[in-house]
């Protein structure tokens, strides 16, 4: 009872009391022997099937209403069941009482949203700091990539250079090289010219010396 109390409301508008009423086919009431001459006594609803109905004598709504509204009355009802069925419970309490309750249940409904924005607020400063995370783990390894690629890019660099010297010191080399061979061929061809000469001379004065 306690469960169907905490979720009913209170309604003190005839109009909504006599719909509810209707929807589920009650009927206003008075209880037997507590009232005497124009008061009614104490108002109850009638449902059909109720076990204490022989207890229970119908009056008109507007009797029904006058004393409800002298009496400071509200009438607290269930719409469904925890089952999602239509609910026949219904209560008769103080106005003021009923106000203290609606209190309290928009109290408990405040407290309520405030915890599930703090957790909608906890989820959400809990995505903004995976999405920073994220953002700065792509941003080192962007910035790991791109060092890489200088890195490499210098090695490449700096072999294409130690390649490129060589090649000139290989070049150069070969040039010395080519350039004394020149200087050898040429030396080995004068002195050959030389000894031809000589060669030549001697003959020419052997044959005067014969001629004579």
């Amino acid at each position: 009872m306690a469960r169907t109390s905490r979720s009913a409301h209170a309604l003190t508008d005839h109009e909504e009391i006599r719909l509810w009423a209707e929807e589920r086919g009650a009927r206003p009431a008075c209880v037997r022997g507590t009232g005497g001459g124009e008061d009614v006594g104490m108002i109850r609803l009638d449902f059909p099937g109720y076990s204490g109905q022989n207890s229970l004598q119908s009056i008109a709504w507007d009797e029904w209403f006058q004393k409800f509204d002298e009496n400071n009355l509200a009438l607290l009802v269930q719409d469904q069941t925890t089952r999602g069925q239509k609910s026949n419970f219904n209560k008769l309490v103080s106005r003021d009482t009923a106000e203290e309750r609606n209190d309290m249940q928009e109290d408990r409904n405040n407290r309520s949203e405030g915890r599930t924005t703090a957790r909608s607020t906890r989820g959400s400063a809990r995505s903004r700091s995976s999405t920073r995370t994220t953002r700065s783990s792509g941003g080192a390894r962007r910035r790991s990539a791109s060092a890489s690629s200088s890195r490499r890019s210098g090695s490449s660099r700096r072999s294409s250079s130690g390649s490129s010297a060589r090649s000139g010191r290989s070049q150069s080399r070969s040039s010395r090289s080519t350039g004394r061979r020149s200087k050898t061929n040429a030396s080995g061809s004068g002195r050959g010219s030389t000894s031809t000469r000589q060669r030549s001379g001697s003959a020419r004065e052997s044959s005067r010396r014969k001629a004579a």
